[in-house]
């Protein structure tokens, strides 16, 4: 019997980086989408976000490809956010999305990052934390 366990760190944002994901909103949405997940066989170990993006730590299946389940996510949520008319104007997810596969020894980590998403953007905006991200895959392209 084969054993595959491959974690992955996979951030998307709203279209424009509209601030939709206020409070409330974001925890609604947050849950629905755990929901739809489980449905789907898509197994998301940790979520959270911030008023423009959302985090999530998610196990991928071996018959399972990265973009096909983050299409699945966002595709499904998009539709169900438009058709409750939870946002006043239509709802998007930006096309793009980031993923990186995590190993073992980061998982506590990258939980606790998730969790703290909030306390974590008083700090740090959302803009300076991708600039950090291209920056950490420019400086790996250089040293691969």
């Amino acid at each position: 019997m084969s054993y595959l366990r491959i974690w992955l760190h996979c951030v998307w944002t709203t279209n424009r980086r509209i601030p939709y994901l206020r409070d409330e909103l974001r925890s609604e949405v947050i849950l629905h989408i755990r929901n739809n997940a489980k449905i789907k066989g898509i197994y998301i170990d940790h979520i959270n976000g911030y008023y423009e993006h959302l985090h999530a730590l998610i196990s991928l299946a071996g018959n399972q490809t990265v973009s096909e389940i983050i299409q699945k996510i966002k595709g499904e949520s998009s539709f169900w956010i438009n058709k409750n008319k939870l946002t006043r104007l239509k709802f998007e997810w930006q096309d793009d999305f980031y993923s990186v596969s995590i190993g073992m020894p980061q998982l506590d980590n990258l939980r606790k990052y998730i969790r703290n998403q909030e306390q974590h953007h008083q700090k740090v905006s959302f803009q300076e934390e991708l600039d950090l991200l291209i920056e950490e895959y420019k400086l790996q392209k250089i040293r691969d």
